[in-house]
């Protein structure tokens, strides 16, 4: 099982390096777009581009998730490299490619072309929701019935998520540097590795694949399973946490590049910063995240995941607490800049503990329907999608009228929201354990007719859902 688990974590980890990587470059390219031949743009037009990306994802993973679930995950998960491959070659085409020798390659109906743009943040998107799903229904399938194993594999995937996304962020300023719009052309070979990857190194898990296949995508059935499950409970603190990452995404990095902006003089963080500078601050943030990720990775089985999730927004407002000061630091020596820095590294310490938590309270949820592991977790990428999307459409407003301290406050207003339904869900929170006498096994602070409230309730879920399929229901 850890093989397949790093199999499957070394694959998304290549094809989220391949995603940040295309999306920071996208950005760099905007910044510099009447440079290549098309129009200026501004925040609103990011934001844009931002929620076509989230709004694939959240239209379209759902289908794949009940497509995994009927075909099986590792062929599902292949069709995302596909879908960045093709987009990113398209991205390609709205700038002049300048080769040595004075070689320009452009195809000047596409030149500059935002519409072409939107196509290819859809097609992205779509990447993105091909993949998750069936790699998340995967890392649950083989994590079945092991606690220790799912923390870690939990841990992994939003590792492999972050590592790649934020490594590949990074490296977009030197290939930007370097190769400029080119950069999209050699970004499509590890795309093609992607593929590669996920084809020939991740194993199919017998549990996924001929026995849960059907004849039909039973969109009703997969409507009963969500009006059953109690994802719902985790659906406010997650989406509000993501509408506060969703600030980042895209906005943040935008505000560091741009052209200074006199409005805001009083912003040390607007305007001015070299991609290369980026880089370094992304690498330097990156180590003490993914050394969260490792640490609260390995407590799945001691600490409770909303006690987790609690801990990392508590991380979300001191980290942007500090970043208020520093924004408003101006030229302030290190006995102030320090207590600034270190507050930011708490802050991503404790934020980093966050998403996994949620990760793995979805995956003990997907214990009781063990046929429709895909459909549930494809719930991570809605989630996920409609907080990014509220995240892109608040920052772009907030950002147009108050640059970063507009980011920062409307945070913390997320962070606030997201905490308050945290006590309701940890009410519901079901900790999978192993015990001596009845193997796997639900323990909940309610008992109630629910089908996570005991392993037999867990296969009795799932068999009234059959039960409706086979009697047309579906």
């Amino acid at each position: 099982m850890e093989r397949s688990i790093w199999a499957v974590t070394v694959a998304t980890f290549t094809l989220r390096f391949a995603t940040g990587l295309t999306g920071a470059l996208l950005i760099f390219l905007l910044a510099d777009l009447p440079d290549y031949g098309g129009p200026e743009v501004g925040p609103f037009v990011v934001a844009l581009f931002t929620a076509l990306f989230f709004g694939a994802e959240l239209i379209l993973s759902p289908p794949f998730g009940v497509l995994a679930d009927r075909v099986g995950h590792n062929r599902v998960m292949q069709i995302g490299p596909v879908f960045g491959f093709v987009a990113v070659l398209l991205t390609a085409l709205t700038a002049e490619i300048r080769l040595p020798g004075s070689i320009v390659i452009a195809i000047p109906i596409v030149v500059g072309s935002l519409p072409l743009l939107s196509v290819t943040r859809v097609l992205e998107g779509a990447s993105t929701a091909a993949s998750v799903p069936s790699v998340l229904g995967f890392v649950a399938v083989v994590t079945s019935g092991d606690e220790a194993l799912r923390g870690r594999a939990s841990a992994r995937f939003e590792a492999a998520t972050i590592a790649g996304l934020g490594l590949g962020i990074a490296a977009a300023g030197p290939v930007w540097t370097v190769l400029g719009p080119s950069g999209f052309l050699a970004n499509s070979l590890v795309y093609v590795a992607a593929l590669l990857l996920y084809r020939y190194t991740v194993p199919t898990p017998a549990a996924s694949i001929a026995p849960h296949r059907r004849k039909r995508f039973a969109w009703a059935r997969y409507r009963r399973l969500l009006g059953r499950a109690r994802v719902w409970l985790l659906a406010p603190t997650w989406i509000a946490l993501n509408a506060g990452l969703g600030l980042y995404t895209s906005q943040t990095l935008f505000q560091l590049v741009r052209a200074p902006d006199p409005r805001f003089e009083g912003q040390s963080l607007v305007g001015g910063f070299e991609p290369l500078l980026i880089t370094a601050i992304f690498l330097l943030g990156g180590v003490v995240f993914f050394g969260g990720l490792w640490y609260w990775g390995g407590r799945f089985s001691t600490t409770r995941r909303t006690t987790i999730i609690f801990y990392g927004i508590v991380g979300g407002a001191v980290f942007v607490v500090s970043a208020l000061f520093l924004n408003h630091s101006g030229d302030a020596g290190a006995p102030l800049l320090i207590p600034m820095l270190v507050g930011l590294g708490v802050g991503i310490f404790l934020i980093a503990g966050a998403t996994p938590a949620a990760l793995g309270l979805l995956a003990d949820m997907s214990e009781a329907y063990p046929r429709d592991r895909g459909a549930i977790m494809g719930l991570y990428s809605v989630f996920l999608a409609l907080g990014q999307i509220i995240g892109a459409i608040v920052g772009a407003v907030v950002a147009s009228w108050w640059a970063f301290d507009g980011i920062l406050m409307a945070t913390l207003v997320l962070l606030g929201i997201a905490l308050m339904p945290l006590a309701r869900l940890r009410r519901f929170e079901f900790r999978f354990q192993e015990t001596p006498a009845s193997g796997p096994r639900f323990e909940t602070t309610e008992v109630a007719a629910d089908p996570f409230a005991a392993a037999e309730g867990a296969s009795s879920g799932e068999a009234a859902l059959d039960a409706v399929d086979e009697g047309g229901g579906g």
